[in-house]
């Protein structure tokens, strides 16, 4: 495993610049990696020029969108090309974050043989239910993030794409915000990393389950965010739960880190340290 590279998938909103801080860690450990960037994120991302200061609010709402259109399947082939590419040169090690995960079962479940490890940092992992099923669960009830529909800046429906305004000056809403996804952080570490996320995201976050003929053969693990507010560690626990029951041959290896949800990517070197030693 001397040669692997670890293959990043950012969460929702985001993009592989998220990772760079990851990367940096890893690179001064003597580590390879490569963050991808899904379809329409990063320099491929709608940034409407309403959404810039002094923002117009009711432009933003009626803005097109480069993400409609984009789903599950699209970002499965981005991720599989790129995993493809990489393994020509070793191992890889596929980690998602948050709504990365959803990626990272469809890979899995495309193909197994191309991926080493998978590595889920607080992501999704869907076994019994789809997204929507487990967003209604017992298991997400405690998650702060029901409290920040308020940064919704458009109807979905009209513009194919879920767009949110991070930029927005309502300080009730940046309070729920910060204690959804970086409780644990500072004023600059939070303002920070808003500032990496992107408006649009894909409507469309898919219902594909892991499958035990082919993603239940690699192996995984599970990094659990103990202090996590976006995904409750209750519906992390659920994940690993379900997804050992549908392959109890192979067992997530499950790791904890006291840290909130944004926390591995604004100070990851703890994160870094875990991931090294996984090969």
């Amino acid at each position: 495993m001397a040669d692997t590279t670890f293959v990043f998938v950012h969460g929702s909103g985001s993009n592989s610049f998220a990772w760079a801080p990851m990367q940096r860690e890893l690179a001064y450990r003597g580590h390879r990696s490569l963050a991808v960037d899904l379809p329409g994120h990063g320099f491929g991302a709608t940034f409407p020029a309403a959404y810039q200061a002094p923002q117009d609010l009711a432009a933003l709402a009626a803005a097109p969108s480069a993400m409609a259109g984009i789903g599950p399947a699209h970002n499965v082939a981005h991720v599989l090309d790129a995993v493809r590419r990489v393994r020509e040169h070793g191992p890889v090690v596929l980690v998602g974050h948050s709504r990365g995960g959803l990626t990272l079962t469809g890979v899995g479940n495309a193909a197994p043989c191309l991926v080493d490890r998978l590595v889920y940092i607080s992501a999704w992992c869907c076994v019994d239910d789809t997204p929507a099923g487990y967003q209604a669960s017992p298991e997400n009830a405690s998650s702060a993030l029901a409290g920040v529909g308020g940064l919704l800046a458009a109807n979905p429906a009209e513009i194919g794409a879920l767009r949110l305004n991070w930029r927005t000056a309502d300080p009730a809403l940046l309070a729920t915000l910060r204690e959804a996804v970086l409780a644990d952080g500072t004023d600059d570490e939070f303002h920070g990393f808003l500032n990496t996320l992107e408006p649009d995201e894909s409507l469309d976050a898919g219902e594909e389950r892991a499958q035990a003929e082919t993603w239940g053969r690699i192996p995984r693990t599970y990094v659990r965010l103990t202090a996590d507010r976006s995904i409750p560690i209750a519906l992390q626990d659920r994940f690993i739960a379900e997804a050992d029951k549908l392959t109890p041959d192979n067992l997530f290896d499950v790791r904890s880190l006291d840290a909130s949800h944004a926390a591995v990517l604004v100070r990851p070197a703890e994160t870094a340290d875990l991931l090294a030693s996984l090969i």
